[in-house]
């Protein structure tokens, strides 16, 4: 693998740029962006070049799609198309299902392979790239069979230091969203209740708050894909949030609210081991 293209140029997709030209890759990695991203990703060494789409992708060995999901469903046939026979295209998407599902109907000059780092920060562009931000993290790969995922990726995400884990689309979309979605919208629900009806509790806020509204500060841009390609599986987990919640509410005055911070301070640690 001598020539990655990296479409999408921001946080996830300058990260991993500079994550495997650290890991020791010594071929030419290219940008396709905005010529403003472009721009700021060549100032921070993020990447060797920038190039069209269609001038980056006939010679790739890898295209790595770093973009909004929308972006990533518009973007697949028209790779592909472009694409040498046998190329890897795979994705950052942080959902899998509607990729998956589209790749499968798009893409036949390349291969697919869907991916989702769970790797992240409140920054975002090239220049908040960082060769380590999916160091230890879990990179979950999607392929449509384990035992054919493509040998020499999962060795750049070892050598990048990502801890690859294989399910389906369907249990990936299921479980992040309780893992991730749900956090998302919690966050945000909790200071959005705040900014409404207790706007003054920012003058006795403490770390415990600022650590619980983070993820608000996130970008609806951002989020709006997400929600609208995992509806069902963020619905269940909201609907399971929303009950424990309502249960909390009414034992307040009683010894089951013991078990429950029990059961809660138990999944935090397991977290924490």
């Amino acid at each position: 693998m001598t020539d990655v293209v990296i479409i999408g140029v921001g946080l996830i997709g300058g990260s991993f740029a500079l994550a495997i030209r650290k890991a020791g890759f010594q071929g030419t990695i290219t940008g396709v962006s905005s010529a403003g991203t472009i721009a700021e990703a060549i100032q921070h060494g993020v990447i060797d070049r920038g190039a069209s789409l269609e001038d980056a992708v006939p010679t790739a060995d890898l295209i790595y799609l770093a973009q909004p999901i929308g972006r990533i469903l518009h973007s697949l046939s028209q790779v592909d198309r472009h694409a040498k026979p046998g190329a890897l295209i795979t994705d950052a998407g942080s959902t899998k299902q509607a990729i998956v599902t589209e790749a499968r109907r798009s893409v036949h000059r390349a291969r697919f392979l869907g991916g989702h780092p769970l790797a992240g920060k409140e920054s975002r562009g090239a220049a908040a790239a960082d060769a380590d931000l999916f160091r230890d993290h879990p990179y979950v790969l999607t392929p449509a069979d384990p035992a054919q995922v493509d040998g020499p990726f999962l060795d750049m995400l070892r050598a990048i230091g990502a801890r690859p884990v294989m399910m389906g689309a369907a249990e990936h979309d299921r479980l992040v969203a309780a893992s991730s979605h749900l956090p998302q919208l919690a966050s945000t629900a909790l200071a959005a209740t705040l900014g409404v009806h207790f706007p003054d509790a920012a003058q006795v806020a403490g770390p415990g708050l600022l650590d619980s509204t983070r993820l608000a500060l996130s970008s609806y841009d951002l989020w709006r894909d997400i929600v609208s390609t995992n509806t069902v599986a963020i619905e269940e987990a909201l609907s399971a949030y929303i009950q424990k919640l309502e249960h909390i509410r009414e034992n307040l005055r009683t010894r089951q609210l013991q078990e429950e911070f029990a059961q809660g301070a138990a999944f935090a640690r397991r977290l924490r081991d």
